[in-house]
């Protein structure tokens, strides 16, 4: 391993915390040599990179490196938004196997067992450092992660010759950066526009300040690399550059379509490490990769067998396993609102399964609506001058969902019904199934319920998941039919049981009224507040009763877990002025300042009680709410 002297690697302020780590760790023999490895990490873009055919893309560091290094066509996060990826990255588990991390902004409680991988890391003396996005969803500490997890943490800090493993975030193609214009090299006027967008001023430039925002970030990608060949460390380090999640433009971020899940993903492997990599510079490989894989994938890299609970599969290394068939994803709270779906691609069709079919996907978000594209958008749905295609985002969803990814890049045609893919989607429907169970999926749990959580929810008996999961394929189908088998799941033992027969009940809507005498009597009976919340909202739409209603108003404005409260705002959304019954209940959430989805939840219900809502509406404060994020970081 190159050597640098310490007085190069250390500053003095630096140099007096760094010799108490260097006593501790000792120096790596010469035949346990190891590779640096080093993560440089974009957010929430797809690959708008040249060297993935994009011809609008101006990224000529990346492009670079996929030209010397290994290129993963097909590489996607697990769940389509930051807080629940990040949590599958470093833990090497998917959030819904540890619920409540599967929901955007939560606190899982971890067993010890689910620990962040560079702890195996730093236990074979690698020093292992964060700059400086920590957002794992749950309660893992970073002091025990990293040895270092700052806006100053480096690995020039490192002590000795001690390898090292350093993760370098960079925010210039956050979603909030599109919310100011940026001019650059691409134009609004060059864009394609997916064919599920109407073509408007806001959506063009939301695209085009994008593309510029890429630009930028390949810069910072550039000057890290540059800061490595000037320490002489270049040939003996492993670089990974990838996106944490897929892109923010309108139906990407928080969505299971490809734009919401396909990230980039490139590795540059030097001379001396080369025997590492699966082919000469300049490969590609299409085999999905998914990012429940970079954990084993780093412990592999620096000889490290994955501990037994990692679900993923190190696709790098002498650990290396046979190529993936598939990859997985998933969605779930997003924000303040509620929804479930889930999702397997093998990089050339895309199937999607939709648990809560009567939820739109274009639900306002606070943070979402800060962007004029989704204002533009929704605007143009008011006004009436969309085509079908970009009208869908504003309706009900249809259980299941299949897309040609190669004919069909947009993914606006679906294949679910047409004969010829029978076969191929039946595959996908039982590895989908066959994926849920192994994982032990958390999603059907509603928030804030028991036995939400890795540990709690595999105590026997507790989550009779293919039971479940049964009941819930039957709920999401929307079937008239299955009314008397939804009505016979009400009384079941089960919480879990009773909840989804609930849910299928709400999503047939006026089709379930000949149950509407079992579901009042559930709705004022049932021992768990998650299932009165659905018969509540299904009820309040069977007659001109206002006691739905006010047990709405009274859930959220008494009830002690704020999860819990947050679905009973989210019920009262969809009961259009008769959720003025409950007006001082929200106007109290609108309130809040302990709880930032109940009071986007309130606002956007004020202004939509008030008629004074547009698509511009301030639900977010978002200066406020930026402060907010960065102490939190």
């Amino acid at each position: 391993m190159t050597r640098i002297s310490r007085r190069k690697l250390l500053s003095s302020s630096a140099a007096a915390a760094a010799a108490g780590l260097a006593a501790k760790v000792q120096a790596i023999p010469a035949d346990r040599a190891r590779p640096n490895i080093l993560w440089l990490v974009s957010e929430d873009n797809n690959p708008f990179i040249g060297a993935y055919g994009d011809k609008l893309a101006h990224t000529p560091t990346l492009d670079r490196m996929a030209q010397q290094g290994v290129l993963y066509r097909n590489v996607y996060s697990n769940a389509p938004v930051c807080a629940p990826s990040r949590f599958g990255i470093i833990t090497g588990v998917h959030p819904e196997s540890a619920g409540p991390a599967h929901n955007m902004r939560a606190v899982a409680k971890l067993p010890p067992l689910l620990s962040g991988f560079p702890e195996y890391l730093r236990a074979e003396g690698y020093y292992c450092t964060n700059n400086a996005k920590t957002d794992y969803n749950s309660d893992l500490d970073p002091a025990r992660i990293w040895n270092a997890s700052s806006k100053d943490a480096h690995w020039r800090n490192r002590p000795g010759n001690a390898p090292f493993f350093a993760v370098f975030n960079t925010e210039t193609t956050h979603e909030s950066r599109i919310f100011q214009p940026l001019d650059g090299r691409v134009k609004p006027q060059d864009i394609r526009l997916p064919a599920y967008l109407p073509d408007t001023p806001g959506i063009r430039q939301d695209f085009a300040t994008y593309y510029n925002r890429m630009e930028a970030m390949d810069g910072e990608i550039a000057a890290r690399l540059a800061e490595l060949d000037a320490a002489g460390l270049t040939e003996d380090t492993i670089v990974f550059y990838y996106s944490d999640n897929g892109g923010v433009l309108p139906r990407s971020k928080r969505y299971c379509y490809d734009e919401g899940l396909r990230c980039a993903m490139i590795v540059h492997f030097p001379e001396k490490w080369r025997h590492l990599a699966p082919g000469a510079p300049g490969r590609e490989v299409r085999a999905p990769v998914t990012f429940i894989d970079l954990a084993p994938t780093v412990l592999s890299l620096a000889g490290i067998a994955k501990p037994a609970h990692m679900q993923g599969s190190a696709f790098l290394g002498p650990y290396a396993a046979k190529p993936k068939r598939y990859a997985f994803g998933m969605r779930n709270r997003m924000d303040e609102r509620y929804d479930m779906s889930r999702t397997v691609t093998d990089g050339r069709y895309r199937y999607i399964r939709n648990y809560s079919p009567h939820r739109p996907w274009g639900q306002h978000g606070q943070f979402q609506w800060v962007a004029k594209g989704y204002q533009d958008w929704e605007a143009a749905h008011l006004a009436g001058t969309l085509n079908p295609v970009q009208e869908l985002y504003w309706q009900r969803k249809p259980f299941e969902q299949f897309f040609d990814l190669e004919s069909d890049r947009d993914q606006v045609v679906n294949l679910i019904d047409v004969p010829a893919h029978r076969a191929r989607i039946e595959g996908m429907r039982r590895a989908l199934d066959a994926h849920i169970v192994e994982v032990n999926d958390n999603g059907f749990i509603p928030e804030g319920a028991e036995p939400e959580g890795y540990l709690q929810s595999r105590l026997p008996g507790a989550y009779p998941l293919p039971r479940i999961m049964e009941v819930a394929a039957l709920a999401a189908k929307g079937d008239p039919s299955n009314l008397e088998a939804l009505r016979a799941h009400l009384t079941n033992e089960n919480a879990i049981v009773r909840y989804w027969a609930a849910q299928g009940l709400l999503i047939l809507g006026q089709a379930a009224r000949p149950a509407q005498a079992d579901v009042i009597q559930r709705m004022n009976s049932d021992p768990s507040d998650h299932v009165r919340i659905a018969l509540a909202e299904l009820a309040a739409g069977f007659a001109n009763d206002s006691a739905p209603v006010h047990l709405l108003g009274k859930l959220l404005a008494e009830h002690p877990n704020p999860r819990v409260r947050l679905q009973a705002i989210n019920a009262l959304t969809y009961l259009g002025a008769r959720a003025n019954l409950v007006r001082p209940a929200i106007d109290e959430a609108a309130a809040a300042q302990d709880d930032e989805y109940l009071k986007a939840s309130g606002r956007y219900l004020q202004f939509v009680l008030d008629g004074t809502y547009t698509p511009a509406s301030p639900v977010l404060d978002i200066d406020a709410f930026m402060k907010r994020m960065q102490s939190a970081r």
